[in-house]
């Protein structure tokens, strides 16, 4: 068993796109994950996600803020304690339209470095 405190890791490099984001990966494949990686993302007020779409499915749970997540179905409300489910081929953004810092944990299985 690990224990890895979240805010102990250091932010990597955001993907193109992105603006006013922190990832840390606080469990991947380094961290002897072979399945899933865990990410802590931080995104600053007027800040967002890249919008994207990709082969592999997200969940993703807000610990801290408010924002809005975007999907080829419109744009959606989250909260603090809110899940989402994100489906491969999906497109997706998270923005942070409030004047706090918006936190996500969000897992993705291990295939490649990308939000």
């Amino acid at each position: 068993m690990k224990i890895i405190p979240s805010m102990s890791v250091e932010p990597a490099e955001v993907p193109e796109g992105a603006s006013g984001m922190q990832i840390r990966w606080v469990i991947d494949q380094k961290a002897g994950a072979p399945n899933f990686a865990m990410r802590v993302v931080d995104i600053a007020p007027a800040g967002f996600t890249p919008l994207h779409k990709h082969e592999w499915e997200h969940e993703m749970y807000v610990i801290q803020g408010e924002g809005t997540m975007v999907s080829d179905d419109g744009e959606h409300k989250i909260r603090p304690g809110d899940a989402v489910f994100v489906p491969g081929g999906d497109l997706h953004q998270v923005r942070n339209m409030s004047g706090d810092l918006l936190r996500v944990m969000c897992l993705i299985p291990n295939l490649e470095k990308n939000c």
